[in-house]
């Protein structure tokens, strides 16, 4: 199995052309985690002013399937994953961190929360999701 590391594991989000559009970056990668991160940039809210569920929604696919990826090796799909959104994402930015919770031969299925930033760097918890990732080379 090909290991990768942080280096190699931004290069893979950057060349996802939706992941460079809204500014991701894996803050940390490994061991079964992995964090990525978002800025809150105007462009990302919707009409009141909160950061989109959309974001907020691939901040979650990414995360869980970067984690799962440090389990199953490089060749990960999403096979399927639930958010549930605990309040409206406000401040300067998202933070998706999500961790394996089960890894077998052929999926993982993993756990991740979202939190918002505040203007003082304050963390705070705005979603949670759940999904499972199939290693594409076992299909």
């Amino acid at each position: 199995m090909t290991v990768l590391d942080l280096e190699t594991a931004q290069k893979v989000l950057d060349s996802q052309p939706f992941s460079r559009l809204v500014g991701a970056r894996i803050t940390a990668f490994g061991g079964g985690a992995a964090t990525l991160e978002i800025d809150g940039r105007e462009e990302l809210r919707q009409q009141n002013g909160f950061l989109h569920g959309g974001v907020l929604a691939y901040a979650a696919d990414n995360a869980l399937t970067f984690a799962a990826g440090t389990t199953l090796g490089p060749a990960v799909l999403t096979g399927g994953f639930s958010i549930q959104y605990l309040r409206p994402a406000t401040g300067t930015g998202l933070v998706a961190r999500a961790d394996v919770v089960h890894t077998g031969r052929r999926q993982a299925v993993a756990r991740c929360e979202l939190f918002t930033v505040g203007e003082d760097g304050t963390k705070t918890l705005c979603a949670v999701a759940q999904g499972t990732v199939l290693n594409a080379m076992s299909s």
